[in-house]
């Protein structure tokens, strides 16, 4: 070892702990502020555009109705157009200023692209992106009957999400928006029966964090990491091995692990515009 390297040895540790006990109070104390902060000072929503996917039911309403309580003008994507419209309607009564509800499927990229399309066409402008619609399978990988069940859960629960950002940064670009997200703690925990469910939450919670990295400077990305939460799919709501979606109660009983408790949509509500 040389002279130099017997110098950096001898300074750059002492050195580098200096620094760290200057810095890190500050930094500290910045995180802490800014963390307080986000709690006191919210953003105003009057009269800003959110649109919503999976809005007909579960979380994804009660959002809408947490963003109506503060003025926000929304639009409603789902497949259910009367569900929607019982929605929009509880979302007046809430607060919100205007709702347009838009009727389709985010697997769909032609739909996609007219959800932000007729946003845009009736409001001018999209502040909050809410990509909110997932639909999960209750099935071993191994008993798949059809393929299409595979790529059915994928196209919603993470090609759906890609979809709709494509289309929406553009305009998010321009009011300096957000997007939340919601991803799954099945990204990390593997729940068996649910083995392209998991692997599409694992995909959107990579794919949000790269893009929080690319257009972070002037889009704000949130990502959701909610747990086993009331919604229907808790309710049995599930793709079945052979691409159909169906709903049976006591089949999901028996297909999913048992779950003691899980906890409700509203306690997510007020996600949306707190933690940016």
């Amino acid at each position: 070892m040389g002279f130099l390297g017997s110098f950096l040895n001898l300074v750059v540790p002492p050195s580098a702990a200096v620094t760290l006990l200057l810095v890190w109070p500050v930094l500290a104390l910045y995180k802490t502020m800014m963390w307080w902060l986000s709690w006191v000072l919210y953003e105003d929503m009057r009269g800003k555009v959110v649109l919503i996917t999976g809005a007909s039911s579960g979380i994804g309403e009660h959002i809408a109705y947490e963003y109506a309580k503060k003025g926000a003008r929304l639009a409603l994507v789902g497949r259910r157009e009367n569900l929607l419209m019982e929605v929009a309607d509880r979302a007046i009564t809430r607060g919100a200023s205007d709702v347009k509800v838009l009727v389709g499927d985010v697997t769909k990229e032609a739909d996609c692209k007219r959800f932000l399309e007729e946003t845009i066409q009736k409001y001018g402008r999209l502040d909050h992106l809410v990509n909110n619609a997932g639909v999960a399978h209750s099935f071993f990988f191994s008993e798949t009957k059809d393929l299409k069940a595979l790529t059915s859960t994928l196209d919603t629960t993470f090609w759906g999400q890609v979809y709709m950002t494509y289309f929406a940064i553009p305009h998010l670009r321009r009011t300096h928006g957000k997007v939340l997200v919601m991803a799954s703690t099945a990204s990390w925990l593997p729940y068996p029966r649910q083995t392209l469910y998991n692997a599409g939450k694992a995909g959107v919670l990579a794919f949000f964090d790269t893009l929080r990295v690319e257009v972070g400077d002037v889009i704000g990305i949130t990502i959701v990491m909610p747990g086993w939460i009331e919604s229907e799919i808790t309710k049995g709501k599930f793709i079945h091995e052979d691409g159909d979606i169906w709903t049976d109660q006591m089949e999901r009983d028996v297909r999913q692990l048992h779950f003691d408790f899980c906890g409700c949509p509203i306690a997510l509500e007020r996600v949306s515009t707190q933690f940016w």
